[in-house]
């Protein structure tokens, strides 16, 4: 029992970042599916809400579907980033789509999809643990010099792939900004062995499950791509963002992106607010002369602090969660009402 439901499949160890692996993962994720639509035929569930994750979750909304249960996909998938045609196929499996972003909305709209922009559910989760000066007097480090944090990612092949070059741009850091200091922001349920890099550095300290109060310690922000860009903005933070898959996959996928910006935050600027460097881009030296910039710039990241604002007025206010679960309620009591 979980949260006041019964778990019948765990994402943790299904989560992938492109299609070579997800291709490893498929048997499990059919297990999965069966187990749930299994279950959905005897309890009769009155709504199935769904959360990112297209190729898995529309084939089981499609299962649902079929059994007379409304579907509400929450966080939809990025089709404004690539492959658009998959709105079709939405259309065709949600009673509503609720988005967190709000260029997201008039998307949807235009493609006659049922749509509700109920803003991001980071701005009421948002918080930290302990004051800046506390969290580093713990970690033996001054509240007084550059601190940079480091947010690898939450997935084994994001960890493999950014934290060795993010762990050699900080040596490079050091070397051009004396007494800069560095932490990391690990995620939970992450094997040891993917952090051997940093143990190669003295003073780079590594720290579990309190990302928040990491980012908040930091005077800048080195990110993997994805929703810690949301969340150091938040925080009003100054950030690199950096991304990179394998070259098989960047080859794959590259043709079918149409965006010249990935950072997510860029996207809801509406402009290359922050600095992204991506793929073949993402290296030692060029994180290292972002950073260095920022660290020594005040100017550039009073600039990018205002940028930062307007982003943070954009994401809907706090209540996120409160106003995509009355959503969903909305959907669940009308598939109760007698037909």
């Amino acid at each position: 029992m979980r949260g006041g439901g019964h778990l019948l499949a765990d994402y943790r160890g299904l989560a992938v970042t492109g299609f070579t692996e997800f291709v490893s993962k498929v048997p499990a994720l059919n297990a999965a599916k069966r187990r749930l639509v299994t279950a959905a035929k005897t309890a009769r569930p009155h709504v199935l809400v769904v959360i990112d994750y297209f190729g898995f979750n529309v084939r089981l909304a499609r299962d649902f579907k079929a059994l007379g249960i409304p579907v509400v996909y929450y966080i939809s998938p990025q089709i404004w980033a690539w492959r658009p045609g998959r709105i079709k196929t939405i259309r065709t499996i949600a009673d509503r789509v609720l988005v967190i972003f709000p260029f997201e909305e008039a998307i949807y709209r235009k493609a006659d999809v049922p749509v509700e922009f109920v803003g991001h559910p980071l701005i009421d989760l948002v918080h930290t643990s302990v004051s800046r000066g506390e969290f580093l007097r713990r970690l033996g480090l001054h509240s007084d010099r550059p601190t940079v944090a480091l947010l690898p990612g939450s997935r084994t092949g994001e960890l493999r792939r950014i934290l060795p070059t993010l762990v050699e741009a900080a040596r490079r850091i050091r070397s051009q900004v004396p007494g800069a200091q560095f932490v990391i922001a690990r995620a939970t349920n992450l094997d040891d062995q993917l952090f051997e890099p940093a143990r190669g550095m003295h003073g780079l300290h590594v720290v579990e499950g309190e990302t928040d109060t990491v980012i908040a310690a930091s005077d800048l922000v080195l990110t993997a791509s994805g929703t810690a860009t949301v969340q150091t903005a938040l925080h009003d933070k100054p950030m690199v963002v950096v991304y990179r898959v394998s070259p098989l996959e960047y080859r794959i996928g590259r043709p079918f992106v149409h965006l010249d910006t990935f950072a997510m935050v860029n996207l809801i600027a509406g402009e290359r607010l922050v600095p992204e460097l991506i793929q073949d881009a993402f290296t030692p030296e060029a994180v290292a002369q972002e950073a260095v910039s920022f660290l020594t710039d005040p100017q550039r990241v009073e600039r990018i602090r205002q940028g930062l604002a307007g982003v943070r007025r954009k994401l809907g206010g706090p209540g996120a969660s409160r106003r995509a679960a009355e959503a969903i309620l909305k959907i669940a009591e009308r598939s109760c009402e007698p037909s």
